[in-house]
């Protein structure tokens, strides 16, 4: 597929990450054309950090590298899914996935 197409809406797009075996969801980041040029070269998951305005290589400063499988999209090629085999924890907290803070549901109206 032609990465233009992935960027007709905007130059930052989300990315999900699974894991590739369990399909657990780790993480969402944020990736632009250089970050996915980069990450089908290295096969590493490369993003684009929102808050620190650069590119980052996931596990460039942990080693806890995410080790890309298969990347697709969305049916409105406008997000992508990495299925990704982790080197170690994903989230910065230590946690295996980033999603681990439950919220819970409103109580239903009978």
């Amino acid at each position: 597929m032609e990465l233009d197409k992935l960027f007709q809406k905007s130059n930052l797009i989300p990315v999900i990450i699974q894991e590739a075996d369990t399909l657990e969801v780790l993480m969402l980041g944020f990736t632009n054309r250089e970050a996915v040029e980069l990450t089908r070269k290295t096969k590493t998951a490369w993003f684009w950090s929102r808050s620190r305005q650069k590119l980052w290589n996931k596990g460039e400063s942990s080693g806890h590298y995410l080790h890309v499988r298969r990347m697709v999209t969305d049916c409105d090629t406008d997000t992508l899914l990495y299925f990704c085999k982790p080197d170690g924890p994903i989230c910065h907290t230590g946690a295996r996935s980033c999603f681990f803070n439950e919220l819970p549901m409103e109580e239903s109206v009978k």
